[in-house]
């Protein structure tokens, strides 16, 4: 009978600072964990956590898979690493509103969607028109999208943006009857593959860009597994 695996102690000794190299690569310390793990097998820690979890992962949950305590910028200049590694595959680690995730390059989706051909939703004009008010003009109410669209926006509009999970009410304008105000979700941004909503598209290219993600969305999901 094996001997049980003790855990990692946590190390007590200061971590190294990190450096960069002068040609702008990342140059990552040989030893942030104290000789208990060295980076490459850390690396190898955070890869399989990325491959086999279906969301994206922020900082702080990867921070857990450590044994010593990692600052952001020490963590984040490992996933570059990691994303530096995966270059000139047909798999990326890329980072959006919600962390860190392994997707397919977009140009590898044509051939990857004969295994699992589905036809994706399309969304009516009206749909992502209102969208985009939202993205654009954020928190507004229904008022305002009904002014700035010129008609008026049915609840099943905002229903079908909500299920999407791209749109949620994030608190109520103090004026009469309160009206809810709505917002973008981190959700949207993670399906647009982008950080902030600074990086939002120019606006004619939203519907495009999200319905093109509604046909990637599963083989994401298979990747995972």
């Amino acid at each position: 009978m094996s001997e049980p695996v003790e855990p990692l102690p946590q190390s007590e000794a200061s971590l190294p600072v990190e450096t960069e190299s002068s040609q702008g690569e990342v140059s990552i310390p040989t030893d942030l964990f104290g000789g208990k793990m060295n980076t490459e097998q850390f690396k190898h820690l955070l890869e399989a956590a990325l491959l086999t979890s279906t969301e994206p992962l922020p900082l702080a949950e990867l921070k857990k898979l450590s044994d010593v305590s990692l600052d952001n910028r020490q963590l984040e200049m490992l996933l570059e690493k990691l994303a530096q590694d995966w270059q000139g595959r047909g798999v990326e680690l890329t980072r959006v509103a919600s962390g860190w995730r392994f997707r397919a390059k977009p140009e590898m989706q044509p051939y990857l969607d004969r295994l699992n051909p589905q036809k994706p939703p399309r969304y009516s004009r009206a749909v992502l028109e209102t969208l985009a008010i939202i993205a654009y003009h954020q928190p507004v109410t229904r008022g305002d999208i009904e002014e700035i669209r010129g008609v008026a926006v049915s609840s099943q509009i905002l229903k079908t943006l909500e299920a999407r999970g791209w749109v949620e009410v994030v608190g109520t304008r103090d004026t009469p009857g309160k009206p809810e105000l709505f917002a973008t979700t981190k959700q949207m941004l993670d399906d647009l593959d982008l950080r902030t909503l600074q990086e939002l598209p120019a606006l004619e290219e939203i519907g495009a860009l999200l319905e093109q993600d509604t046909a990637t969305a599963s083989q994401e999901q298979a990747l995972a597994y």
